[in-house]
């Protein structure tokens, strides 16, 4: 089995800022606030969590196939 990857670059749609972030591995995050711009991001529709939605790398649990239930 392949190692997970737990970085990634989550890139706000706001303004614009990247961010290196470490994400959790076993749980999706749904809120995430730029540190930049403080906007409350949220997963987009048919994702389970802001990393998947805005990061460069799927978060940890669907990288495992083994999603929160989304």
């Amino acid at each position: 089995m392949n190692e997970l990857v737990t970085s990634t670059v989550i890139t706000c749609p706001a303004c614009g800022q990247r961010q290196a972030e470490e994400m959790p591995t076993n749980a999706c995050q749904y809120f995430y606030e730029c540190p930049h711009c403080h906007t409350v991001l949220k997963p987009r529709a048919g994702d389970c969590c802001v990393f998947c939605s805005y990061g460069t790398v799927k978060c940890p649990p669907m990288q495992a196939g083994s999603c929160c239930g989304c």
